[in-house]
């Protein structure tokens, strides 16, 4: 029952930064608001459904994504499979698991896709692409992930109360 919360918030998620996200740019590069949302879910304690969540992410976002479906699902189960390692590791300090998750995910996503353009023949410069595209994601990524993890955290206190695991 608590997983059919992922169904309306992923996908209000993904019609926001479709419509909306995606067209606040830096440069090139937008911000990429499933996966802040995936990371900082995964990176809760009491959350036990973050690969559900990744798995509704994954189809969500490469149905309106012209990106191949392999490479949207490689990227968000990665970043779920690193927030999953951290999560165990780096208690002491969430924002700082939140700042790492989304760093090396947008790393590994935007890696990942110029990886796969390359290889169908899209002519891109990789300094360009870093310089252009990836760094100001990064950037928008990181001032975004502040107010998403206060959101995220607040909504896995609701959905999995403190009350339960006591």
């Amino acid at each position: 029952m608590r997983n059919l919360i992922a169904y309306p918030l992923l996908g209000l998620a993904v019609i926001f930064q479709s419509a909306i996200i995606s067209q606040v740019k830096l440069i090139s590069g937008y911000a990429d608001l499933p996966l802040m949302i995936l990371a900082v879910w995964a990176l809760q304690d009491r959350v036990k459904s973050a690969w559900h969540w990744a798995a509704v992410t994954c189809v969500m976002v490469g149905f309106v994504s012209s990106m191949p479906w392999p490479v949207v699902a490689a990227g968000y189960l990665g970043v779920v499979y690193f927030a999953q390692i951290l999560q165990r590791r780096v208690w002491q300090a969430p924002l700082l698991a939140v700042f790492s998750v989304i760093f090396l995910g947008t790393l590994f996503i935007h890696l990942l896709s110029f990886a796969v353009l390359r290889v169908s023949g899209t002519p891109f410069a990789f300094d360009d692409v870093i310089g252009l595209i990836t760094l100001p994601s990064l950037l928008l990524n990181m001032l975004f992930s502040i107010p998403i993890y206060a959101l995220v955290r607040d909504l896995a206190r609701w959905v999995y109360p403190f009350e339960e695991y006591e």
